[in-house]
């Protein structure tokens, strides 16, 4: 059946929740009113637009958009997900419309909003899921680590005894590239197990002054600045203050790039990274949050579930490793705490770093909710 007049209008006379009906090219060919009213769009301002653009916010050049993606294959698919364009968390349908010769030619995607328990379930699952990346990481990276080092001995024995410098040379090649590949698998054991250094009581504070310091001179440079938000004193937290710093500084270093992306010129007044510490309560606790905000380029809501996965990187290829936001993550399990990001494509990138206190304040009721820009 196609989306004639009669069928839209019978459609839009029935449904509460959000519909487009799209192209299998990601294109907008209609739109009910509940979809008007979640988008904050008219139809005029929708139809023939990107169903990317719409609900996503958009995407960046060098990365596809997983929805459009998946639309190309005509084929029906129900998921939980972050609709920025909506302003919330939905189950998403999308449903395969054929024509009087069985042929799809369209499709219909139906957003119903989350209840605040689903939500929490939703990411009850990312955590989870993040969790098996970690011991698949993990397993890889025993069974690549024994071959590589024996690799790595057997060239230097052979460097060893090389006659000619084109020997050497090529030896010295194999050895480096051993030696990179070893250094990304010890990474990937650092993100699966999160390291077992000694952990001491630390205030968050400190531990991001100290980062600051390490990266305030490249920050200076880039006419970035960085604005710390007074807040009241906060609890302690057990930590390794190395790894927490590490944590802290890939999330700046992650800003930094999406600031100078965005800005090329040197003084702009969006330019700038916003860093708070408070305590908050949770579902399960008192926890210190940090929370680190840049202006930059933000991240298409259609990966924004794959941004802590090992190898995938927002940049473009050849600029990122993909391992930082991993890395990070595996250290703030391991720290029994979690990360949670919000973006928005071309506006903001909130990271939130959720450590578990050692000494409770008086206590705080509800929780504390971070209105973004």
């Amino acid at each position: 059946m196609s989306a004639d007049p009669s069928f839209w209008q019978s459609i839009c006379e029935h449904l509460n929740d959000p519909l487009f009906v799209v192209t299998p090219g990601g294109k907008i060919t209609a739109v009910n009113k509940a979809a008007e009213k979640a988008t904050r769009k008219s139809s005029d301002q929708m139809v023939g637009q990107s169903i990317c653009q719409i609900i996503h916010g958009g995407r960046l050049p060098h990365i596809k958009c997983p929805l459009e993606e998946f639309l190309a294959t005509r084929k029906g698919r129900i998921m939980e997900t972050r609709l920025p364009g909506l302003f919330g968390d939905y189950l998403l349908s999308v449903i395969p419309v054929n024509d009087e010769q069985g042929t799809v030619r369209d499709l219909c995607l139906i957003a119903r909003e989350l209840t605040s328990e689903e939500a929490r379930q939703l990411e009850y699952h990312h955590t989870a899921h993040l969790a098996a990346i970690g011991e698949l990481a993990a397993g890889v990276a025993h069974e690549i680590n024994n071959p590589i080092n024996g690799i790595i001995n057997f060239a230097q024995i052979l460097l060893e005894d090389s006659e000619t410098t084109g020997e050497r040379d090529l030896l010295q090649r194999i050895v480096n590239e051993g030696e990179r590949i070893a250094s990304i698998t010890h990474k990937l054991l650092f993100f699966a197990r999160g390291g077992e250094e000694q952990k001491i009581p630390l205030d968050c504070r400190e531990v991001i002054r100290d980062t600051l310091a390490l990266i305030q001179h490249q920050l200076n440079l880039d006419a970035i600045e960085v604005i710390i938000e007074q807040s009241d004193p906060v609890p302690r937290i057990i930590g390794n203050r190395h790894q927490l710093q590490q944590v802290f500084f890939n999330i700046i270093s992650n800003a930094r790039y999406a600031l100078n992306q965005r800005y090329d010129e040197s003084g702009a007044p969006e330019k700038k990274i916003v860093i708070g510490c408070q305590q908050e309560q949770i579902e399960s606790g008192q926890y210190v949050c940090v929370r680190i905000t840049d202006f930059g380029t933000g991240i298409p809501q259609g990966i924004l579930d794959r941004i802590c996965d090992p190898f995938f990187s927002t940049k473009p290829p050849g600029a990122g490793t993909g391992l930082g936001l991993s890395i990070s993550h595996g250290i703030v399990r391991n720290h029994n705490g979690l990360i949670r990001i919000d973006s928005v494509l071309h506006k903001y990138t909130t990271v939130s770093v959720y450590l578990p206190t050692i000494n409770v304040l008086p206590p705080v009721t509800g929780h504390s909710s971070h209105q973004q820009p």
